[in-house]
């Protein structure tokens, strides 16, 4: 084949004169850098393969990462392998039995990421996020997506979303924005923990966080500015009342005073919140995961006291007048799995109280049918999203929507050693979701996420809405 054949066949003189005039109109100062770009984004993009590995996530446990090539460029995305041990006193041994555990099923993820998942996704368009997925999907049908397994997915979805982003020029929040269907912008309340208990600290407090919202701030810049001031000087509370060893922190990035009581908690916090200055602008939230100390249908707040475990069991109806207590005497607005993951009764009888926002963790697990059935039911009224629950970003976009045509609050949500991934700050901006928990202003993948939104809040400039007293009720429905 000749030149000139060659160039007909593929338009070529066409495209490259249409490369020069506009290289001319725009009088670039450089026509071959100019021509050489235009030409570039004139092809389409496809994927031409996908290449995952292991990482490290925040607790050093096995990850998967994602490398998405398209014909223009790499995107990468991660995520977090797995929960924390189940139990307050996993031993060493069962710790090390579990970490070899998630390398050989992260190793089994990569192996089929890079044959079977890659084969399946070259040649199609990155911005086409919805087949994208279900060529994922269509791939594992195995029970509960076992054989790629979610985290598995959730990464290479993510890479796919951030490539279908830089295919339209367009960041991140705003082609979630566009998959989801929403045409605002809104920052959400951050739920910023700062104090660690229950599995994922080494104290004795029983439940698992509790967190602050600065819903009185007038920018997520400045919530969190209010967050940060605060976590540090509970801090400097903490460190007069029990010494240095309580100043630990935990999986989330909370300080792990040697305190067992909830109260005792939460008067920590207002007294940090009254020492800077903020009475009033900050709410309090608190993660139970009630699940975690649920022996039968009743609840071992003890479950950490070697010496009282098992004495003293709390029925759930006696959790729901702790709860109502709380409720009544701090400014708690928003409890996260109250109850064990199978209690719907309790959940449903203390959402009715209507005393605070109510969110499904255990109880959800971000799966449509129990989203149903909740909303159906009663039986809590926020949800909390933890996409790699559920696989892919078009799932995780559908039950954002579900919840929020219930009229829900949404809450996306890291996990604990979560990795550096900052996917879900965009997530929370472009779904509306109106609150974001990605734990303390302290561990690297934590602010990974906050410093994203302070990215993003910037950029957006007065066409971005910080929703802070409307944490709930601005993003509306879909």
């Amino acid at each position: 084949m000749s030149v000139q054949e060659y160039l007909e066949k593929h338009l070529l003189s066409r495209k490259i004169e249409e490369a020069v005039n506009a290289a001319v109109r725009a009088k670039a100062p450089d026509p071959v850098l100019f021509i050489s770009t235009h030409m570039r984004r004139a092809a389409p993009a496809v994927i031409t393969s996908v290449r995952a590995r292991q990482i490290l996530d925040g607790r050093g446990e096995p990850a998967v990462e994602v490398a998405l090539h398209t014909n223009k460029a790499v995107h990468r995305a991660s995520a977090a392998a797995a929960d924390a041990p189940e139990g307050a006193a996993a031993s060493s041994t069962r710790d090390a039995e579990k970490r070899k555990l998630l390398a050989r099923a992260v190793a089994d993820a990569v192996r089929v990421i890079n044959d079977k998942v890659s084969e399946a996704l070259v040649g199609m368009d990155p911005q086409q996020q919805a087949q994208i997925d279900q060529a994922i999907i269509d791939l594992d049908k195995a029970h509960h997506k076992a054989e790629i397994g979610m985290k598995a997915m959730l990464a290479v979805s993510i890479a796919a979303c951030k490539a279908g982003a830089a295919e339209k020029e367009v960041p991140l929040y705003k082609h979630i924005a566009d998959l989801v269907g929403k045409s605002t912008s809104t920052l959400p309340v951050p739920a910023i923990t700062v104090i660690n208990g229950g599995t994922h600290g080494g104290n004795r407090l029983p439940i698992q966080e509790i967190m602050i919202l600065p819903v009185g701030a007038k920018s997520f810049e400045e919530a969190m500015q209010v967050g940060s001031e605060t976590y540090h000087h509970l801090k400097d509370i903490i460190l007069e009342k029990y010494g240095s060893d309580s100043c630990n922190i935990g999986d989330d990035g909370g300080f792990t005073p040697n305190i067992s009581s909830i109260s005792e908690g939460l008067d920590l916090v207002i007294a940090a919140i009254d020492r800077a200055g903020y009475n009033g602008r900050i709410k309090l939230a608190i993660d139970v995961a009630a699940t975690d100390f649920c022996i039968g249908k009743k609840y071992d707040l003890e479950f950490k006291f070697a010496e009282k475990s098992r004495q003293d069991f709390k029925t759930a109806d006696d959790m729901i007048e702790i709860y109502s207590q709380l409720c009544s005497e701090y400014p708690l607005v928003s409890i996260e799995q109250p109850f064990d993951k199978d209690d719907w009764e309790h959940s449903k009888k203390f959402t009715t109280l209507e005393l605070c926002q109510v969110v499904g963790d255990d109880l959800l697990m971000s799966d449509p049918e129990r989203i149903m059935r909740a909303v159906n039911e009663y039986t809590c009224n926020a949800l909390v999203l933890k996409a790699n629950q559920v696989g892919t970003v078009t799932e995780a976009i559908e039950v954002v929507k579900q919840a929020k045509d219930a009229h829900w609050g949404v809450m996306v949500s890291h996990r604990s050693g979560d990795t550096d991934d900052s996917f879900i700050a965009d997530l929370a901006v472009g779904a509306a979701a109106g609150q974001i928990k990605a734990g303390a202003p302290c561990r690297g993948e934590c602010l990974t996420k906050y410093n994203q939104l302070l990215r993003i809040e910037e950029e957006l400039g007065s066409d971005g809405v910080y929703v802070g007293e409307n944490w709930r009720t601005s993003a509306g429905t879909s």
